[in-house]
């Protein structure tokens, strides 16, 4: 699980790699055209299942930490929906992954879709 730290507030948002290198890539090329927005994504259920919302703009520092070293092979459906979901009025929202569901393997809930949470660093 990877992270994106936000600002100097102290806050950290924890993501799967490789919905994290997706948002990298989206939120990389808004900022660089000066586009601020919000970015919203659904909490992970044991921090209560509902949403949470930030506001992205090239002010605010933004570090994206992975776990790994591995770079993903992106997919471009994924970005195309994540792209037109940052141009919206509503702004970002994490959606899930197109054709990544895969039912007959079970995934622990904090790594299924786009559930995620939100803390404070120490």
């Amino acid at each position: 699980m990877g992270r994106m730290l936000y600002g100097d507030s102290g806050i950290e948002i924890v993501f799967d790699d490789r919905a994290l290198a997706h948002l990298q890539l989206v939120i990389s090329r808004k900022l660089r055209r000066g586009e601020s927005m919000f970015f919203t994504w659904r909490d992970d259920p044991a921090a209560g299942d509902g949403r949470s919302s930030i506001w992205l703009d090239h002010d605010i520092p933004l570090l994206f930490q992975f776990a790994s070293v591995e770079r993903h092979v992106l997919n471009t459906d994924w970005l195309d929906a994540l792209t037109a979901s940052a141009n919206s009025g509503a702004g970002l929202v994490l959606s899930d992954e197109p054709g990544a569901v895969d039912t007959a393997t079970p995934r622990p809930a904090s790594t299924v879709g786009s559930s995620h949470s939100l803390r404070q660093r120490p």
